[in-house]
């Protein structure tokens, strides 16, 4: 039987802070880290996971990533969505939880200047009661916020054990929650089971999710996502008649107008100083980015792309113009189907030059085959539950027509089963999602007996977190 929550006399306000304090909500992704309060619709502060490495010091948020001497784009994840260089991600986090979101601190009335007297003396208590309260502040600057991360779900005990570690011991928080991505996007729509398909920037992933808990046998992940399509789109270009240059927007200085299809006519900028590769690849990710935002879309049907006469069919279709950054433009047809089928159709896929793993994709790496293959590691009992539950989330799955043609494929897949995909209608929802079912859970009254708090952390360590936070 399920625990009962307590009464509101013997509501436990220290282990969460109480109500009057709202609790903070973090979403660490690849492509970007989410951060705000529990409660609210979305995320205050949306920064880039990459930063900037300049000098020997690191520095964050998008409007630093200029170009500069020396300036280097790094990333504190890797492709698996899982924290890989833990000192920039205490850095980078603390950015977020605690100058973006927190108000300043006012200056200690010892330190502003203003309690000076005519000889110079401060005119206050004793000093160094002050310096010690101030250090305390200075050490703990969430004392008084409680924290819910959100994780992969194939996040490592080490990992889970660290997170729970930056929290309790450098940032001080009254309590700590640690939530797996698709159990709190299944609670952003509102369900307690669900089939989850979150299509991010760096992986895609199927996992069901019964009675808010991860089903562990069914966790299915793949590379075929945002980044991969940015790859489609390179070789596309690459393979294009005229070749297409890719040309980020940083780099051009003015440009012309021009027709379409005719070389641009443009002033590139020149740098007293070697730009790096890494910085150059995340300002051309920005430009592909616009490019699938704007351009690529998901072929609907009749049947796959790939069938006879779908390619003439395509061609006949209206297209899109696309103008790069230098001014060229191209009218984008049956290509821009083409480029993210091989998320459907592992055939459908370009093989990009010398990228093994990127470029080729395999057959049990396509959307359909993870869902697939996380329906066979569950129960058979609980199979048209999920089925008929099916949560889409992640900035991928906002491609044009990417739903109508899961809906198509799920048909075809298990005719006679009752399928139900629930995908939310706002751009920001389906990109937030985490985030937001992270902020509903931690703002429930039910959920404030589910904290682990300061005490339990300090009497069991940081091993509480893989008993607790199934």
């Amino acid at each position: 039987m399920s625990q009962q929550p307590l009464t509101t006399s013997v509501q436990p306000t220290e282990t969460y802070g109480g109500d009057e304090v709202s609790a903070l909500v973090l979403d660490p992704g690849y492509c970007s880290t989410r951060a705000g309060y529990a409660g609210e619709e979305m995320p205050r502060q949306v920064i880039p996971s990459f930063y900037g490495h300049i000098d020997g010091r690191d520095i964050f948020g998008d409007e630093v990533i200029v170009p500069r001497a020396g300036f280097e784009v790094r990333n504190y994840m890797n492709r698996d969505s899982v924290v890989e260089d833990w000192d920039a991600a205490t850095k980078i986090w603390e950015h977020l939880l605690l100058k973006r979101l927190q108000p300043e601190r006012p200056t200690p009335p010892n330190k502003n200047g203003l309690n000076i007297g005519d000889d110079g003396d401060v005119a206050m208590g004793d000093g160094d009661n002050n310096d010690e309260n101030m250090v305390d502040n200075l050490e703990k600057p969430l004392a008084e916020s409680p924290l819910l991360m959100t994780e992969a779900p194939w996040n490592s005990a080490k990992a889970r054990e660290k997170a729970i570690e930056i929290s309790m011991e450098t940032w001080g928080c009254p309590a700590f929650w640690l939530s797996r991505t698709p159990v709190v996007a299944s609670f952003a729509a509102g369900k307690a089971t669900a089939l989850v398909v979150d299509v991010g920037g760096a992986n895609a992933s199927v996992t069901a999710v019964h009675d808010g808990m991860v089903l562990k046998r069914s966790i299915q992940k793949s590379p075929i996502a945002g980044l991969w399509l940015s790859n489609q789109i390179r070789t596309m270009w690459e393979q294009n008649e005229p070749k297409v240059d890719l040309v980020p927007t940083f780099m051009v200085e003015n440009k012309k107008p021009v027709e379409a299809g005719a070389p641009a006519d443009a002033r590139l900028r020149t740098f007293p100083f070697p730009i790096a590769d890494s910085f150059r690849a995340f300002e051309e990710e920005r430009l592909l980015t616009e490019f699938k935002e704007s351009v690529v879309e998901v072929w609907r049907g009749p049947g796959r792309y790939m069938a006879p006469g779908n390619e003439d069919y395509a061609r006949s279709q209206p297209g899109r113009v696309f103008e790069m950054p230098d001014g060229s433009n191209q009218m984008w047809r049956e290509q821009r189907y083409k480029v993210s089928e091989g998320m459907w159709d592992e055939t459908a896929a370009y093989a990009s030059a010398g990228a093994d793993e990127e470029g080729r994709v395999s057959k049990g790496q396509t959307i359909l085959s993870l869902i697939k293959a996380s329906l066979e590691g569950v129960d058979i009992d609980l199979r048209s539950n999920l089925i008929a539950n099916i949560v889409v989330t992640g900035s991928t799955t906002l491609l044009n027509g990417f739903n109508d043609r899961l809906n198509m494929e799920l048909a075809a897949m298990y005719p006679g089963l009752k399928i139900k995909v629930h995908a939310a209608g706002l751009t920001s929802e389906r990109r937030f999602g985490a985030w937001i079912g992270g902020s509903i859970l931690s703002s429930l009254g039910t959920f404030h007996q589910m904290w682990i708090s300061k005490k339990e952390y300090d009497e069991n360590g940081p091993g509480i977190v893989e008993k607790r936070c199934k």
